[in-house]
């Protein structure tokens, strides 16, 4: 994109670089929570900076209870725009609430300053206001982790007519972009089945990656009760959000069918971590966490522990016993420490996008056992450094049996995936 001139914007940002190579980069991002895409987002700003470019996010929400430390702390600068807007109607039109407070964050970031690149991700609405706001001297890269209008049901009538014209604005704003960018080769076969009209920008592949430094960063030995699970277990791991399309159920499941099939030795110390993004100000979070519970307790293994990240307390009003741990909103700390501590990762959606959980075992020498669909036939060898099964809990019961029998085996496994995520 050439030689740029820093504009005097940015003085908050400082960076030993020669002006005429650093280049002005903002991000927009929707909700800066914790979460893959937002992991994304942080990483690439991260690495942006480190190569002495300017670089500012600018979002519509970001909670500072419920964020990743480098939004937070003052690693990357971060501008909110837009949270006075509401979210929904009576829990309704969310799609609708969330363009509008892109589309504000989008104006506030073009009059706030100047930039000669803007990546935009998960919301393509912006994208020609943005493109018209700057006098097209903006270069617009587009993000995308997936196509929205994949991402819901069409249950009745209303629904689709309420989705035509927002399946339009998103197919026609992507195309505008300057440069299209996707997360794994599958998710480039299905934007091409979603938007066959935007032919002339074949998306490139851009893999998520991980901050080496972060996961290789020393931390404090948490203790087992700080994190509700008992002495002595055999640890199985789900990071995900508490979201109902990440299929969180699939790894309730396999532990219900995995106590019947290994010697009781071996099940009375299994217990199960379901770590991952929770805000409570999201009802499917809110609900899909009771859901998830009262599925345990259906499945005779109890409601299981509750235990709030940021805070390290158990949350006594949610809390039950048994077989499972809830841990919300987890730290890069609690992460760390849990993938030291599990035995292997659960990786439970169907047709994922690209998944960075998968990534996380594997750079923790874990083995990963993942659905055989989307990102993770791209990230997981099978039968090296983990494995690829249907989503099937009698089939999932038996690799983790595999793994539990064969030390030597879980061994070979983590070593390939470490080095398998390097390269």
């Amino acid at each position: 994109m050439g030689n740029t001139k820093k504009t005097s914007n940015n003085k908050n940002n400082t960076n030993n670089t020669n002006d005429n190579a650093a280049l002005n980069v903002g991000f927009l991002h929707p909700d800066l929570g914790i979460g893959g895409a937002e992991r994304l987002v942080v990483d690439a700003a991260l690495g942006l900076k480190e190569k002495g470019h300017n670089v500012c996010i600018y979002t519509s929400h970001h909670d500072r209870d419920h964020c990743f430390q480098e939004t937070r702390d003052g690693t990357l600068r971060v501008e909110v725009n837009g949270d006075f807007l509401p979210r929904h109607l009576f829990h309704r039109l969310h799609v609708v609430f969330a363009i509008l407070r892109n589309i504000w964050a989008a104006i506030m970031m073009v009059f706030k300053e100047s930039f000669d690149v803007i990546i935009v991700d998960q919301i393509s609405a912006t994208i020609p206001l943005l493109k018209i706001l700057t006098l097209g001297r903006t270069k617009i890269v587009f993000y995308c982790h997936y196509p929205d209008k994949l991402l819901t049901q069409r249950n009745s009538f209303l629904k689709k007519l309420y989705r035509l014209p927002i399946d339009w604005i998103e197919g026609f704003t992507t195309g505008c972009a300057d440069v299209i960018v996707v997360n794994s080769k599958y998710t480039r076969s299905v934007f091409e089945e979603a938007f066959p009209n935007i032919r002339k920008k074949t998306p490139a592949v851009l893999y998520p990656s991980l901050n080496f430094a972060k996961y290789d960063a020393p931390v404090r030995d948490i203790s087992n009760k700080e994190l509700g699970i008992p002495n002595n277990s055999i640890v199985l791991l789900s990071i995900n959000r508490f979201e109902r399309k990440k299929n969180i159920n699939l790894a309730l499941e396999t532990l219900h069918r995995l106590l019947s099939l290994v010697d009781s030795s071996i099940s009375k110390r299994l217990h199960l971590v379901i770590a991952g993004g929770y805000d409570h100000i999201v009802k499917e979070n809110v609900d899909h966490l009771a859901e998830l519970q009262n599925r345990a307790n259906e499945l005779g293994m109890g409601r299981g522990k509750v235990i709030d990240g940021r805070s390290g307390n158990e949350v006594k009003e949610k809390s039950g016993d048994g077989r499972v741990t809830f841990v919300l909103s987890f730290t890069e700390e609690q992460r760390a420490v849990l993938l030291k501590k599990c035995s292997c990762m659960l990786y439970t959606p169907s047709n994922e996008h690209f998944g960075i959980g998968p990534l996380e075992g594997m750079y923790a020498s874990r083995p990963v056992i993942a659905v055989d669909s989307g990102g993770p036939r791209e990230t997981v060898l099978d039968g090296e450094t983990g494995f690829l099964r249907d989503s099937d809990p009698e089939e999932w019961a038996n690799a983790i049996k595999q793994l539990l029998s064969d030390e030597e085996f879980v061994k070979r496994m983590g070593r390939e995936g470490r080095l398998w995520v390097k390269k």
